[in-house]
């Protein structure tokens, strides 16, 4: 399946990707309608991983300029007050808007776009709070497909439609599920298994380690440090690895090289994408990896 991914992501300012073909965006920091323009028009559905200004601010002109009836359906963290409020005088300012869903998620549950392809929701470690309370999330992208149950798959095509026929799909076939897309949010690694056999990941990596990277994190929310990613992927099976959210601090050089030489640390040979801060990409997956 062709996925033409765009974005824009530097820490603290703003970051959202679309995923063009689902329909699906991924966190909305300011300016991806101005960056998108009737591209946005594609939006159906809005997956916020957190209530951090830079990953929401951009709703406001997304909503005024596309929303409609039923849509676009905006996907939450369940006890974040921020979007309840932010619904409330949305609905105030553009009375227009009020077609828009807006909708508190959590941990389990399932978020259908298409008819094959579903969204889960995944808590994540960015915000401290107890275990009952959902305040930030990472997210997977699932595709769906029934396939023929495996004591059934060697009869011969006959054979097994006569079967399907009279025991009907339901006892014949089984649900399979496989990761299209991971998507981490602002997060640090804390399950090094999460994101084994994803197509594509999306990960955060905020910090490059240096002194003193840490002691600044903002609000005393936590990041990923970008050795620890590239440690995770090199332990799972990815395909494809896009690497977003990094502190402005960092130059492109800076940035392109450390990748580089965790790669050859880690033995990765997947393609690593990179978006560099300040900068918005287009169609990522179709540029070079910075790892070739």
């Amino acid at each position: 399946m062709k996925l033409t991914i765009s974005g824009y992501s530097t820490a603290l300012f703003s970051t959202w990707y679309l995923l063009e073909e689902w329909g699906i965006l991924m966190d909305a920091g300011d300016g991806l309608t101005a960056a998108l323009l009737q591209k946005s028009r594609k939006i159906n559905y809005v997956f916020i991983s957190h209530a951090d200004r830079d990953h929401l601010t951009g709703l406001l002109q997304l909503n005024q300029l596309n929303a409609r009836q039923g849509f676009p359906v905006i996907c939450y963290p369940r006890d974040s007050k921020s979007f309840p409020a932010m619904e409330e005088f949305s609905k105030r300012f553009d009375p227009h808007i009020s077609g828009a869903q807006w909708r508190a998620v959590a941990p389990g549950e399932e978020i259908w776009v298409k008819d094959d392809l579903v969204v889960i929701p995944i808590r994540n470690e960015h915000v401290t709070t107890d275990l009952q309370t959902i305040r930030s999330l990472s997210y997977k992208v699932m595709q769906v497909k029934q396939k023929v149950r495996p004591e059934l798959a060697a009869l011969p095509a006959a054979e097994l439609k006569q079967i399907i026929l009279t025991r009907g799909k339901e006892s014949t076939t089984m649900e399979v599920r496989s990761c299209l897309l991971g998507y981490s949010g602002d997060t640090p690694v804390t399950d090094l298994h999460r994101w084994d056999q994803s197509g594509i990941l999306i990960h955060e990596a905020t910090f490059l380690a240096s002194a003193g990277d840490v002691k600044t994190v903002p609000h005393k929310n936590k990041h990923s440090k970008l050795e620890e990613v590239m440690e995770m992927v090199s332990g799972i099976q990815v395909q494809q690895l896009v690497l977003g959210h990094f502190s402005s601090r960092y130059d492109a050089a800076l940035i392109d090289r450390s990748i580089r030489n965790l790669c050859d640390k880690y033995s990765i040979n997947i393609p690593v994408y990179r978006l560099l801060p300040g900068v918005t990409v287009r169609d990522i997956l179709s540029g070079t990896p910075v790892n070739k």
